[in-house]
């Protein structure tokens, strides 16, 4: 099986950046994201690190979500599916559309093996919600972004807290 985003990746040596199709991106280890979420709970507490780092997310699912649907010429979702397809190409774990309705903005997605929970023992942590924050918030900021819509994106499972994968759902 091809990875289209290792094969169509860009390197700038004489900036030290990494493009795929006029995007930046970076690598970085799971446990590095560990460190920031272990770091950002001990500090601001679940509720507002997990915002925090949903934020983060939702920003870059927005983005994304508009840039590849136009310079793919994409339909709504046609987008969506790129984006899980890319998820689990960039190595956040494989990403399973379970449905996605344009006019309703809801969107449900399973991410087998997320890097973000793969590994975290929320128990440890005593985190009672899921941990995928950044895969929460992109998914929210794809289908916000695409259907002008506030939307409102939950983790309902995660590997963290024992489930056998993640659950994200994000509603109108």
């Amino acid at each position: 099986m091809e990875n289209s985003v290792l094969t169509q990746l860009e390197w700038n040596a004489d900036d030290g950046a990494l493009w795929f199709k006029g995007v930046r991106y970076l690598l970085i280890r799971p446990e590095t994201l560990y460190g920031i979420v272990t770091a950002a709970t001990e500090e601001l507490g679940q509720e507002r690190a997990g915002e925090l780092l949903y934020r983060g997310g939702f920003v870059g699912g927005q983005l994304s979500g508009k840039k590849y649907r136009e310079a793919l010429n994409l339909d709504p979702r046609g987008a969506v599916e790129f984006m899980c397809n890319m998820g689990a190409e960039i190595g956040w774990g494989r990403f399973e559309l379970v449905s996605y309705e344009h006019d309703a903005a809801n969107l449900v997605v399973h991410i087998h093996r997320s890097a973000f929970a793969h590994g975290l023992d929320a128990n440890e942590l005593r985190i009672e919600t899921g941990v995928c924050h950044l895969i929460r918030g992109v998914m929210g900021g794809l289908v916000s972004g695409l259907t002008g819509k506030h939307v409102t994106t939950r983790e309902t499972q995660c590997i963290a807290r024992g489930h056998a994968f993640c659950r994200i759902e994000t509603t109108s």
